[in-house]
């Protein structure tokens, strides 16, 4: 690394300084002309040897390219400085949101809900009686400032014929760090500094729950993954067991807050989970934070059907407190008929943004373009974070 060579270039611009200082300290005037020559040599050699000696060591200790040093820099000056923000929520929704709001602060809590039961979260469960690890896992992928194959690589889902097939790398990886450190907070915390992400990642509980639908016919149906299947208009949900504790780091998260996010996700089985913890709801609704809900894009299956922004307002709101909201961030863009097409086979279609009667409700209701039409109709990540970011410099008092 040349290391001991710019040393010593530095060292020999201070005794070239120092010489040419014994110089100038001559009453002569040639000699004293000669010593400020010296002394500038010798400075020269110093600032040289001394700047090539911290690139040296950059490059020993942060082998990064120069715009990620820049980035680096820029996170910890920027980011670090940004408002306290925590996001509730679970599946892809909240992922896809902390995505955007990462380049906007550091300072992110996501408490995710842990009652999945389907896939490889759900066998996991089953196998070795822990929470729901695959909303953990999206919400540390998306907050990583680790390497993009770090990133990969948690998502990585075994496809082959075996015993691992239908498995994510991440779900096992946190299954096995709960064995390792025996408990799981401590896993997802060792698990959030292997991929060095901004923020914190928070499960809601740490219990073993399940969710619980309650049909307006009576039907009551246990486990996440099965609520969506039953084509009829939900009650309620709740969890079992009953009243289950929230972890201290949601609660501590909620009260340090500026700004607290419920949102975009499945209204019954990603959001409401996390309020139906009546501590959580408590802290949320005595809490001195802006709180916003992002309304989802479509209508979801087994969960929403017909509803408007409005009927996910009172969903909340019932399951919860009046005041775990403050504003409603609603898309108000026309879906294209063709992305339409994709839907028909779900019975899903686009959420009316009825914001005057969200208003009449008593909060304040924004609508604006939101959506993303690829593959799927979906939360544009940017447009969201935009608009996230202009009511909350509008509503908080964010000091940069």
């Amino acid at each position: 690394m040349r290391i001991k060579r710019w040393f010593f270039t530095s060292l020999l611009g201070v005794v070239v300084v120092a010489a040419g200082s014994f110089a100038f300290a001559s009453p002569h005037i040639p000699v004293k002309l000669l010593g400020v020559v010296i002394i500038i040599c010798g400075g020269i050699l110093f600032v040289m040897g001394t700047g090539k000696l911290i690139k040296s060591f950059t490059t020993l200790f942060l082998p990064k390219e120069e715009q990620e040093l820049v980035n680096i820099i820029y996170q910890k000056r920027y980011l670090e400085r940004g408002p306290k923000i925590v996001a509730l929520g679970g599946g892809h929704g909240l992922s896809h949101l902390l995505f955007g709001l990462k380049e906007y602060s550091a300072n992110i809590s996501a408490i995710v809900t842990v009652a999945d039961s389907g896939g490889s979260s759900g066998r996991l469960r089953e196998e070795f009686n822990i929470v729901a690890p695959g909303d953990i896992r999206n919400c540390l992928v998306a907050l990583a400032d680790a390497p993009a194959l770090m990133g990969e690589l948690f998502q990585f889902r075994f496809s082959k014929e075996s015993q691992l097939q239908g498995h994510n790398f991440g779900n096992l990886f946190l299954t096995a760090m709960v064995q390792v450190t025996g408990d799981f907070e401590k896993a997802v915390k060792e698990s959030s500094r292997v991929l060095a992400i901004r923020g914190k990642v928070v499960p809601s509980t740490v219990s073993n729950v399940q969710l619980v639908a309650e049909y307006e016919d009576g039907t009551i149906i246990e486990g996440e993954a099965k609520i969506p299947k039953k084509k009829a208009q939900i009650k309620r949900v709740f969890l079992r067991p009953n009243d289950p504790a929230p972890t201290q780091d949601a609660l501590d998260c909620i009260k340090d807050a500026d700004v607290i996010i419920l949102g975009p996700g499945s209204l019954y089985t990603s959001i409401i989970p996390n309020l139906v913890i009546n501590e959580i709801s408590e802290a949320i609704a005595a809490s001195s934070a802006y709180k916003i809900y992002v309304c989802n894009v479509m209508t979801q299956q087994g969960e929403t059907e017909g509803f408007t922004a409005t009927d996910h307002v009172k969903a909340i709101v019932e399951h919860s407190n009046k005041d775990v909201i403050n504003a409603c961030i609603v898309n108000n863009a026309e879906v294209p008929v063709e992305a339409l097409g994709r839907y028909e086979e779900e019975e899903s279609f686009p959420v009316k943004a009825d914001v005057e009667k969200i208003r009449g409700m008593g909060y304040t209701a924004y609508d604006t373009d939101l959506i993303s039409v690829n593959d799927y109709v979906r939360h544009d990540s940017q447009k969201l974070t935009k608009a996230l970011i202009s009511l909350i410099e509008e509503k908080v008092n964010v000091k940069r």
